[in-house]
């Protein structure tokens, strides 16, 4: 499934990135993944509709996309706690990969604003956005 390469991909390029880009770049990054016109938002709605029928094949998805997850938890773990976003790096990692996903479903026009405000949430200069 071209989706779960791309997620796979994706949190292959989180993992590489530098230390110095931490969550400010993996955000970007994130934002620039779900940005309507993509490939990852059409990759993943035909995904959701091929395998409604294929357990293993919605399970590979799923793993696919905790991977971005998981990547996402260890850069907020070894990154100083800051912002105001609450919770768990976990919990944290969850709703900020759910906000990325939403952008998929935004006017193109509105991702920049949707970043800023994560970075803003995270407590990282929005000023680069």
């Amino acid at each position: 499934m071209q989706a779960e390469v791309l997620l796979l991909q994706l949190a292959g390029d989180l993992a590489a990135l530098p230390a110095a880009s931490g969550v400010p770049g993996a955000l970007r990054a994130l934002a620039a993944a779900y940005t309507p016109g993509s490939p990852l938002p059409a990759a993943m709605a035909e995904a959701c509709l091929l395998t409604r029928d294929d357990k293993m094949a919605m399970l590979a998805l799923a793993w696919a996309r905790e991977r971005v997850r998981l990547v996402l938890e260890e850069l907020l773990v070894r990154a100083p706690a800051r912002g105001v976003l609450p919770g768990r790096a976990d919990t944290r990692s969850w709703l900020i990969l759910a906000a990325c996903e939403a952008m998929a479903l935004e006017p193109s026009s509105a991702v920049a604003d949707r970043l800023r405000a994560l970075l803003d949430l995270t407590g990282h200069p929005s000023d680069l956005a």
